[in-house]
């Protein structure tokens, strides 16, 4: 049986995009890109683990529950002062856990998910390309294994993380357009075009 794909808090006037993926997957590059069309807040979930978290996974140690619920609380109370201020957000966020993506629906903006999803080897290759984050590359293997699979979730749109940069931003605008915006409302735009593929970060 197909899932009927939608959105959830369809009734907010506030928007939100969820940009999820393990760690490499290129959430950080695809959620600027679209904050950058669609004139949207940009914020990436790392900004909100707290100094202790970062340090273990520098150290290549995974986050616990109890690690985690901070850091999302943080995150959801951050949605909810935007949606009193009727501010669109884009986030990057790694979503592992069905629990923490319940918890940012509930801040209750209108939520579309975009998930990046890519096989091992690629996302690895990646990460040991970039420089500068925090978290130990010997992490990917855990955050695999940590992720509850979304698409179940009738708000989660899949996304493959292997083609071109520009590919999955036009993918991405055109899930947005239809499911966030709703074409047939006018609202629909037309991505900028993004330059040779950027660097992936996170």
């Amino acid at each position: 049986m197909t899932l009927n794909k939608s959105i959830s808090n369809p009734e907010s006037n506030t928007n939100l995009i969820i940009v999820m993926g393990v760690s490499g997957s290129g959430k950080s590059t695809l959620a600027k890109a679209l904050a950058d069309i669609y004139g949207y807040e940009y914020i990436d979930g790392d900004d909100f683990h707290s100094a202790e978290s970062r340090a273990l996974m520098a150290e290549g140690v995974p986050l616990t529950d109890e690690h985690r619920a901070p850091w999302v609380a943080a995150i959801k109370a951050h949605l909810q002062d935007n949606a009193n201020h009727l501010t669109h957000t884009i986030l990057a966020f790694s979503g592992l856990k069905k629990k923490h993506r319940e918890a940012l629906r509930s801040a209750g903006l209108k939520t579309l998910v975009l998930y990046l999803s890519g096989d091992r080897e690629t996302i690895q290759e990646r990460i040991n390309k970039r420089k500068g984050h925090f978290m130990a590359p010997a992490l990917l293997d855990s955050q695999f294994a940590s992720m509850e699979d979304p698409l179940s979730e009738s708000d989660v749109h899949l996304i493959d993380v292997w083609p071109r940069l520009e590919q999955v931003v036009e993918q991405a605008s055109g899930l947005i357009d239809t499911y966030l915006l709703d074409n047939k409302a006018g609202q629909t735009k037309s991505p900028k075009r993004i330059a040779e593929p950027a660097q992936i970060k996170d």
